[in-house]
């Protein structure tokens, strides 16, 4: 941690002022903590037993200083992740648990092969959840500077969580980030969007209550029933290339007219723009509307593609076909390229050799 107090009381500088304890001595942050805790009307006793055993944990930042994986190509990421055996898998759970997955297409409008797919990526069906503690993990990051806005409600929440019987400060493990369960959602987002069925939110236990749960968090967040999300498509060689990229829709009526179509099926009555993960000469596909709340579950743009590719091989269409793609930039590569963006007044966020919007952004530009 000492390493570390540098760069943290520097990033502690650009926090909000209601977050000026951030990268302070711990047991201070807890104190302030309790402090925030009193104030918004919880019991002393209770946030006592609630932060007994309250303790930093390292890994959790090793962890979110490392996400290399995110450095890696549409193809490659989603090779690693979509498997023939993840896939049977899928669909074996989409038979066994058809009742829960109609009634959350029913009531939340969520398709089930978009379930599935968050349920294969986040914890491959259930079978690894995480091991961190996910309160220290989230005090942890509450603490760093980097993104206290993030994590510090999720400190509170938990505690409302403990005051219901959802969590144990002690017991309940998660991912590294504070998720929980089998969809991994955190603290905030089972108060908002939690179902249960017995009177308890079971997310690491019931898969009939965190797929429900992922269902209506979803939904809360956007989710239209009935549309579609991704839809793979072949574009002539004469395309104007500086229309594509997210956050650009158009008509799907308009880009038939520019000779874009649909590998399987129609072409549907809604706005879309145009993605091209790889360059011209790798997949390319048409985002709709629902596409764009994947990113508010997850915004590794190469996640959320993979996720929402794997939904639409789950629902029975075909894979996507990798094309020849040119060779992408190593992580060194496009950290220089986003250093020299920078350079030129483009906003590429964190130079993290991640290859994201802002980054795509710039270089379109």
């Amino acid at each position: 941690m000492r390493a570390l107090a540098p760069l943290l009381t520097a990033l502690c500088l650009a926090a909000p002022a209601a977050f000026a304890d951030c990268g302070a001595d711990f047991p201070g942050f807890l104190r302030e903590v309790k402090a925030e805790a009193l104030k918004k009307g919880h019991n002393n006793d209770t946030i006592n037993r609630f932060l007994a055993n309250a303790r930093q944990d390292a890994k959790v930042l090793t962890a979110d200083r490392k996400q290399g994986v995110f450095q890696m190509d549409f193809s490659s990421f989603s090779k690693r992740l979509i498997s023939d055996a993840r896939t049977q898998k899928g669909r074996a759970l989409a038979k066994q648990h058809g009742s829960t997955f109609a009634r959350a297409e029913q009531k939340y409008g969520v398709p089930r092969g978009v379930l599935l797919a968050f349920w294969a990526f986040e914890t491959d069906y259930g079978s690894y959840q995480g091991d961190f503690k996910t309160l220290n993990a989230l005090l942890t990051l509450a603490h760093d500077c980097r993104r206290p806005t993030l994590f510090r409600p999720q400190i509170f929440a938990a505690l409302e969580l403990f005051e219901k019987g959802d969590f144990d400060p002690v017991k309940t493990t998660g991912a590294w980030a504070g998720e929980i369960g089998m969809v991994q959602m955190l603290p905030r987002d089972i108060l908002e969007n939690g179902v249960d069925g017995d009177g308890h939110i079971r997310l690491k236990t019931s898969p009939v209550d965190a797929l429900l749960s992922g269902a209506r968090m979803l939904q809360s967040l956007g989710w239209k029933a009935g549309q579609p999300w991704l839809q793979e498509v072949d574009v002539p060689a004469s395309m104007d290339w500086s229309l594509s990229g997210t956050g650009k829709p158009r008509k799907a009526s308009d880009w038939a007219k520019m000779g874009v179509k649909a590998r399987s099926g129609t072409l549907p009555n809604l706005p879309a723009s145009l993605i091209l993960p790889q360059g011209h000469k790798g997949p390319a596909f048409l985002a709709y509307p629902n596409f764009d709340v994947y990113f508010e579950w997850n915004q590794s743009f190469t996640y959320v593609l993979t996720a929402a590719e794997f939904a639409n091989h789950l629902m029975g269409a075909p894979a996507f076909r990798p094309k020849s793609p040119e060779a992408g930039l190593s992580g060194d590569q496009m950290k220089q390229l986003q250093s020299k963006l920078a350079h030129r007044g483009h906003d590429v966020g964190k130079v993290d050799g991640i290859l994201g919007s802002g980054t795509r952004a710039a270089v379109q530009a």
